[in-house]
């Protein structure tokens, strides 16, 4: 898989890809993260990216052609351009397992007020992270690319993936590890008994209980 991040400010981003899960799935070639600054596809004075908006308003609006040519300069027919937006659908452990299928994700981050409009006749999919508003789309190009790319074959194990929260539903189960006892807290007795299909029974009633509780919106 190949994944371009589209930003003004890639140096944000460079810590994140280049260390643990996501920089082994690099070193492996089993992913290619590319940061590219649209400062660089500006045609204006001093790299200028952005212009007030038409009509008036607060704010500074990302300008149509920096970022236009920014996707065409590394765009295929195999690419999926997604623009992260809190207008966007949101995203989910669901939509994570589908984008992984994808050969080719072309992520944009927004920064100041706002897109041009017209820069959606370019894009394929609008992505929120959450009903909230962030600073810039960095910190969202980061979950979407951390979430997609510990999807891929060979990066982590199987068995740690499939029995994840959200995978089939469910939140995931307690875990424990040592000491069995800490401050008169103890390890649940099923898990030291060494029976597998009672700790599975457990872990599976665990998670119906804890997503209930917690997530009960889910467990609808």
């Amino acid at each position: 898989m190949k994944i371009d991040i589209l930003t003004l400010f890639p140096e944000m981003l460079e810590g994140f890809i280049n260390n643990s899960i996501i920089k082994k799935a690099q070193e492996k070639k089993l992913v290619e993260i590319n940061l590219i600054n649209f400062r660089e596809f500006s045609h204006l004075n001093n790299q200028q990216v952005d212009d007030t908006p038409y009509g008036g308003g607060a704010g500074m609006v990302l300008r149509c052609e920096p970022i236009v040519e920014a996707i065409e300069s590394v765009k295929t027919e195999n690419s999926l351009v997604i623009l992260l937006t809190p207008q966007g659908k949101t995203y989910t452990q669901q939509m994570a397992n589908n984008l992984k299928k994808y050969n080719h994700l072309i992520l944009i981050c927004g920064h100041y007020e706002g897109f041009d409009e017209r820069i959606l006749e370019f894009v394929d999919l609008e992505l929120s992270i959450g009903d909230y508003v962030l600073t810039g789309g960095e910190a969202a190009a980061l979950v979407v690319t951390d979430s997609i790319v510990r999807l891929l074959d060979n990066v982590i194990k199987d068995d740690s993936k499939n029995n994840e929260s959200f995978e089939d539903g469910l939140l995931d189960y307690p875990t424990y590890t040592k000491p069995r006892e800490f401050r008169g807290l103890k390890v649940p007795e099923v898990l030291l008994s060494g029976n597998h299909q009672e700790i599975a029974q457990w872990r599976k009633q665990e998670q119906i209980k804890k997503t209930q509780e917690k997530r009960p919106d889910l467990f609808k």
